[in-house]
This record gives C-alpha cells, sequence and structure tokens, in this order.
C-alpha cells in the first residue's frame, strides 16, 4: 500500500507524450531548426524538451508511420501573429482550411471563436499548432 492508501499511485509520475515520424533524421532537422525546440537523440528515437520541463517521445515506424489526424502539440503563444510570421521564415508552411468550419485566413489563422490558432505540419506530417494563450 502507499501512504495515501492506494494500491497503485501515478499522481507523481513524470509522465510524457509520444508520436511516431517516418523518419528521425528529418524530424530532428525540423524540430531542432525550423522549430527551434532542444532535441536529443537515444536508441534512435528523439526527446523533444519543451518549456517547463515537459517532454515528448518522437519514434521511428518508417514506412507504417500514419500521420495523427488531430493536433498532437499545441504551443501555446502570447502573439500568434509575430509567431506565425517568424515560423513562416524558417520554411513552415501553416495549414489552410477554406470551406469547414475551422476555416482559416490568409495566414493560415482559425479567428472563428475560442482561442486563435493556426496549424502546421511536421515533415512526417503529424499536426501541430501554435495557439495564442
Amino acid at each position: 500500500m502507499l501512504d495515501n492508501g492506494k494500491p497503485f499511485n501515478l499522481e507523481n509520475s513524470k509522465a510524457f507524450s509520444g508520436f511516431s515520424v517516418s523518419d528521425t533524421d528529418e524530424a530532428h532537422t525540423f524540430y531542432a531548426e525550423s522549430l527551434g525546440l532542444e532535441v536529443t537523440e537515444d536508441n534512435g528515437m528523439l526527446t523533444l524538451h519543451l518549456g517547463g520541463g515537459g517532454r515528448v517521445l518522437v519514434y521511428p515506424k518508417g514506412e507504417a508511420h500514419q500521420p495523427a489526424s488531430f493536433t498532437v502539440l499545441n504551443f501555446p503563444v502570447h502573439d500568434i501573429e509575430a509567431a506565425v510570421g517568424a515560423l513562416t521564415r524558417e520554411g513552415v508552411e501553416f495549414k489552410h482550411y477554406d470551406g469547414t468550419p475551422m476555416e482559416t485566413d490568409a495566414l493560415g489563422i482559425f479567428r472563428g471563436g475560442g482561442p486563435l490558432i493556426a496549424w502546421f505540419a511536421d515533415p512526417s506530417g503529424n499536426i501541430f499548432s501554435v495557439v495564442q494563450d
């Protein structure tokens, strides 16, 4: 038994998320150079080191990789237009959704209710976002 009387407790676990990519070398370059993240590699897998001590495991699946159909990682930013501009200058291409409930403007920013958000994909097709906090 644990101190709280529960047989098992994950409350203090340093949990992390993960997702797959088709090519870790290509992903490493994109995350480090285009996004400016600290990226380490161990045993053929990448770890993205995020603000506040967060981390995300990125593992290879090669040709078996299927990109997620949802946003796998969100980056809160204070000024979404500045973030979109800076990332665009680094070669990041923002998604444009026309005629959908998530229609975006010319910059790729959704302004239709809720937080301002803009989506982009990594080289493996996984969807990321910058979202104004």
